[in-house]
């Protein structure tokens, strides 16, 4: 007899059992709730950001997996993995066809797959204490992600539970515990929905002659009595929410104020073919930029301290190639400030070429002291591991003639009147990397990328990830694409200015920097360590408690 179900167990024997309260879901019933689980998750993300629902996915999982066994709970997984990675990245075949889209999706859907079956696996432990399967919840799906996140080349972390609350409550615990505290916190919210369900469920189907029976007399089982275990775990997962609303954070930085311009200078037409169109990227980024010097010179807008490029801005090696130095010299010397370049380099071996933010400085060209090297380089989009092999699978890796190297140290920029924490595209979805130009200093976040390749989705979820940044390490922080969107945060998360996609735009802004160092910034990646530290015993509990029950008598 488990303590999940005591309430609803029947003394006699000959009484009917209610339908899912001694064995899993009806595989009828938990196979649709897996795929709609994988869609809820789904619509909680950018661009539909509907965040409540990220729990109420977690919520139908846990209960689809819940007491199956482990094949079935794969299964199960692999199906709200699909449902949840095909669409949400769908961003990825836009112009590089259908074959990387679907080996990423079932590659991400396989980590669900095994979230299905550690679900099933602990579901002993769930069972003991109907309070243990909120918190199980919430460890299996950091400990997924800490998988994910890594595994293979580095991981890929798009679609963390914590990247879809970038307008949630539970925002605000990123200053506490960064992406993982976020992430434990939807997961607990969703445990704590599936318990509600679950119990709601088997009091639903129970008769009155079950009441009567369970208790000894009419009177043993009163409505509230019943009700009881389904509302505690709703209104806990309700407060649970609402509560971090009263986590503190910064709405603005304290220290210096600054002028910042983000130039997003467009391309000619998207797809992967903005390579060939490099000239033209970098002279609508330097027109740009003359165009904003010309109205500050007539009053219409504040002189910027610093301006920032976005990533591909300059695909031609401004180091190397006389013309597009002198291109970007112009630009910097019209706007008297210096400018974060974003820019294609070659070397530093032959077939080598490096993505970097590099400052231009007026006057003095190009400061090679502040030069930033992408440090994650996206596996089969800017590198070819395993080229041979992956021929095999599809020669369209022969598009990437060049390896893009990565660098070795934190993108910390020192501008002038700011310390910039530079990361450059998908960074941003990794915590190490954010995190280092912080702790080395960084008093403004910049995240310079290219979404000439993909579409509005992937800017929006992208600029998700900057919000929860800006509040995790308590900083104002800005996205500089080359399309959009691009935009300022400040360190609450909150946007401003934000630009259109597919648009050529200039915003410029005052911002407060900001040196301090919250909680998720001291702590590191310690909070995630303790998660997934309890995540591995609370599989070793599992299995202790199952070869328990297998000895047992009877």
């Amino acid at each position: 007899m488990t303590t999940l179900d005591r309430d609803e167990a029947l003394t006699p024997a000959a009484l009917p059992r209610p339908v899912g309260t001694g064995g899993p879901l009806p595989l009828s019933v938990a196979a649709p709730l897996a795929v709609l689980a994988g869609l809820a998750l789904l619509v909680a993300f950018p661009p539909y950001g509907v965040w409540p629902l990220a729990p109420v996915g977690v919520a139908m999982l846990a209960a689809a997996a819940h007491r199956r066994r482990l094949r079935a709970g794969a299964g199960l997984g692999f199906l709200t993995g699909v449902a949840f990675f095909a669409p949400l990245l769908a961003w990825t075949n836009l112009h590089t066809g259908y074959l990387p889209w679907v080996l990423l999706s079932l590659l991400q859907a396989g980590y669900l797959a095994l979230l299905g079956v550690a679900t099933a696996w602990v579901s002993p432990l769930a069972d003991r204490s109907r309070w243990a399967w909120p918190a199980l919840t919430g460890l299996l799906w950091v400990g997924q992600e800490a998988l994910r996140d890594r595994t293979p080349f580095g991981g890929f972390p798009w679609g963390r539970l914590a990247f879809s609350q970038d307008t949630s409550p539970l925002l605000r615990l990123a200053s506490l515990g960064g992406v993982p505290l976020v992430t434990f916190a939807v997961a607990l919210v969703g445990g704590s929905l599936a318990t509600a369900a679950w119990r709601g469920w088997a009091a639903a189907r129970r008769t009155p002659q079950d009441d009567t029976s369970h208790a000894g007399g009419p009177q043993g089982d009163t409505p509230a009595r019943r009700w009881a275990p389904v509302a505690v775990p709703a209104v806990v997962a309700v407060a649970l929410t609402a509560g971090a609303l009263l986590v503190p954070v910064a709405t603005a930085g304290s220290g210096a104020t600054v002028t910042v311009a983000i130039v997003q200078g467009n391309v000619p037409r998207l797809g992967l073919d903005f390579n060939a169109q490099r000239q033209a990227v970098l002279n609508n980024h330097v027109d740009a930029t003359i165009e904003l010097a010309a109205r500050v010179a007539a009053g219409q807008e504040r002189q910027p301290d610093l301006v920032v490029w976005p990533e591909n801005s300059s695909d031609i090696d401004p180091l190397r190639n006389p013309s597009a130095g002198t291109r970007i010299s112009q630009a910097a010397d019209a706007i008297h400030a210096p400018i974060l370049v974003g820019a294609v380099l070659l070397g530093p071996g032959p077939g080598q070429v490096r993505n970097a933010g590099i400052l231009w400085r007026p006057g003095t060209g190009a400061d090679m002291s502040q030069l930033y090297t992408k440090r994650h380089p996206v596996p089969f989009a800017e590198y070819v591991p395993l080229r041979d092999v992956a021929r095999m699978v599809s020669k369209q890796v022969d598009l990437i003639r060049s390896d893009f190297v990565g660098g070795s140290t934190p993108g910390v920029v020192r501008a002038g009147p700011a310390v910039l924490g530079d990361v450059i595209c998908f960074e941003v979805a990794y915590d190490d990397v954010v995190r280092d130009t912080v702790i080395g200093g960084a008093q403004l976040l910049v995240v310079q990328t290219n979404n000439a390749t993909f579409d509005v989705a992937e800017a929006r979820q992208q600029l998700a990830m900057v919000r929860l940044r800006a509040v995790e390490h308590g900083r104002p922080a800005l996205m500089a694409s080359t399309v959009g969107v691009s935009g300022f945060v400040a360190p609450d998360g909150r946007v401003s200015d934000a630009t259109g996609f597919n648009t050529r735009e200039v915003v410029v802004r005052q911002l407060r920097l900001d040196d301090g160092r919250t909680l998720a910034t001291r702590l590191g990646w310690w909070p995630e360590v303790a998660l997934a530290a309890l995540t591995v015993a609370a599989l070793l509990g599992a299995a202790v408690l199952r070869r328990r029950q297998r000895v047992m008598p009877g």
